[in-house]
């Protein structure tokens, strides 16, 4: 098995609160869903009263509370472009 580029990381603790690492860019949010990008391709998150408590683009630590129903990964070859967003967060 060949090692990615990159790093990423989450962790999930009681479906309520999820902590990232390796995020390049978040490319759009709304309460029910967050679509970013990772260093290892891109990553959806779906859920109820999501909110972004904090991120850091040079660090690539992000922070989501709420309700979170599912994490779902995407295309690896996506890894993002710094966006709005991500330009407003640094």
């Amino acid at each position: 098995m060949t090692e990615p580029n990159g790093r990423h990381g989450l962790i999930l603790e009681n479906r309520s609160r999820l902590e990232l690492t390796g995020v390049t860019d978040v490319d759009r949010f709304s309460e029910e869903g967050i679509l970013l990008y990772t260093q290892l391709g891109e990553l959806s998150i779906k859920g109820r009263n999501l909110h972004i408590n904090r991120m850091n683009v040079e660090s690539g630590e992000l922070s989501v509370e709420g309700d979170i129903a599912a994490l779902i990964y995407g295309d690896k070859e996506r890894t993002g472009k710094l966006s709005l967003i991500g330009r407003i967060f640094r």
